[in-house]
């Protein structure tokens, strides 16, 4: 059975400051740093063939920490296209080309993004808007935040990738990792289990922890370590 397991990056500096990240490309803290690394030894075990990632720094991050401590042997290889590093990151091994994982940046997998309340601290924005319209902006389905994306948006991006890449992966029997965000997750999430969309609003992804599935019976099932 192929496995896929779906990874939320580890902290990042400003979710420890508690501001709105969105789109803004910032790195992993400390702490962070640690959840991938536990993340990594949870998953140590699994070898994988391919990794998706989003384009940000802090997914990328925290994939890369993760299968630092990986007992297969094969190495992860950020995938690139275009100019020349697509023609300059050429491997000429046929034994080092059957060796990688490859990983696949797609902003499809970013996170929501959050519009005129990046950068803007999530307690600040509250005392100034109030909590009951900071809560719609941040939990509702359909209601985005000023020039920002709801999840309703995030999900029409982030779950047709899903069928056309990641699914195609899994129906080929291999093993993937996503490393992605909390609302692009969630979304994602909201795919595979079927959720409503008020099931997938009390949906909590936690930073750094793997959520576990299988492809069985040419479908995603919720799998146990």
């Amino acid at each position: 059975m192929a496995k896929l397991i779906l990874i939320r990056h580890g902290q990042s500096v400003w979710n420890k400051k508690n501001v709105f990240t969105g789109w803004v490309d910032v790195p992993l803290s400390q702490e962070g740093i640690s959840e991938a690394i536990h993340a990594g030894e949870e998953i140590s075990d699994i070898e994988f063939d391919v990794i998706y990632t989003s384009v940000q720094i802090r997914a990328i991050e925290t994939a890369m920490i993760a299968l630092a401590g990986n007992k297969s042997d094969k190495t992860p290889v950020v995938i690139h296209s275009d100019g020349k590093m697509g023609e300059w990151t050429t491997i000429y091994n046929d034994t080092m080309n059957k060796n990688i994982i490859p990983v696949y940046r797609d902003w499809h997998l970013n996170e929501r993004y959050y519009g005129q309340l990046q950068g803007k601290n999530k307690a600040e924005t509250a005392a100034i808007y109030g909590d009951d319209q900071v809560h719609l902006w941040r939990r509702s389905y359909d209601i985005a935040p000023p020039e920002g994306e709801c999840l309703k948006d995030t999900a029409e991006r982030t779950i047709p990738f899903f069928k056309e890449n990641i699914l195609s992966q899994l129906q080929a029997g291999k093993n993937v990792l996503v490393s992605a965000h909390g609302n692009s997750l969630r979304s994602i999430v909201m795919f595979i289990e079927s959720l409503s969309q008020e099931e997938v609003l009390k949906l909590e992804i936690p930073t750094g922890v793997p959520l576990y599935y299988e492809f069985k019976d040419n479908k995603i099932v919720k799998a146990t370590k």
